[in-house]
């Protein structure tokens, strides 16, 4: 069964004819359960996101805050395994027809097998993979088992990467480039900053993929901000907040479309 690389280009396409930013949203699998996890990334897509991440949670997650760190330690200590992950992604994906790719470190997909991976998470319904650690010189396989299984490749560049550095990690990227709106982890922020937008034209001086900015977007204020220049805005400590906040599920899951919503309404705001 092939990945669904061209209904996630076909969606970022049609927010481009709709003269808006994407809105993409993350939540890392088995938080707060792999069953409650489905509930909620169907709502965040029910809310207004127009694709989801879903994390494959790990026990070191470098490039993550506090927020995200936290919940993959629940998810980790309620057993969560990748076969959970690709369960999530087949459900979310059935239930909403939305693109659904999975972010995670390049360790568990080595372990795994990178052509097994491919070939689950593409049976799945997938649409791609977010590998936020994977060198672009060490690519060539998963790129190879990618291509074949019809997934995206979904690279990150950050303000650091110089401009020779970028066109390189575009060349061999697909689906969209994920622009890292600042140095440093993930969570929410007072503001996105300049550098942002920076690196947006940079990138795309480099590229005709869309290029989504991550990390740090919280507020509608902020989507409307980044959506200025971006073709999508990624959320996701900002979701995972409301889940462990909330006092019990359903209030957190009102939160996340809540949220979806509000966010939904930023990315269509543009000046």
């Amino acid at each position: 069964m092939a990945g669904n690389i061209d209904l996630l280009r076909d969606v970022l396409a049609a927010a481009r004819a709709e003269n808006r930013a994407a809105l993409v949203g993350y939540l890392p699998a088995g938080f707060p359960t792999v069953a409650d996890g489905v509930r909620a990334i169907t709502t965040m897509l029910d809310g207004g996101c127009d694709v989801v991440e879903v994390g494959l949670p790990h026990s070191d997650p470098v490039l993550d805050g506090p927020v995200i760190q936290t919940a993959d330690d629940i998810a980790l200590r309620g057993g969560v395994k990748i076969a959970d992950v690709l369960r999530t992604v087949k459900e979310a994906h059935e239930l909403t027809g939305a693109p659904v790719l999975v972010m995670t470190y390049w360790n568990p997909v080595d372990r795994y097998g990178p052509e097994r991976f491919a070939a689950d998470l593409a049976a799945a319904g997938g649409a791609g993979c977010i590998l936020p650690d994977l060198p672009v010189e060490e690519s060539t396989a998963w790129r190879k088992a990618a291509d074949e299984h019809g997934l995206a490749t979904v690279f990150v560049v950050a303000p650091s990467s110089r401009d020779e550095r970028l066109a390189k990690i575009t060349a061999a990227g697909s689906g969209f480039v994920y622009a890292a709106s600042l140095m440093g982890v993930t969570g929410t922020r007072e503001s996105v900053g300049r550098e942002a937008q920076d690196l947006v034209r940079r990138t795309r001086a480099t590229t005709e993929l869309p290029v989504c900015v991550g990390l740090g977007v919280s507020t509608a204020e902020q989507a409307a901000e980044v959506a200025q220049f971006a073709d999508g805005v990624i959320v996701g400590s900002a979701f995972v907040k409301r889940l462990l906040d909330a006092p019990d599920l359903e209030s957190g899951l009102a939160a996340v479309r809540a949220l979806a919503g509000d966010l939904a309404e930023g990315v269509r705001t543009r000046a």
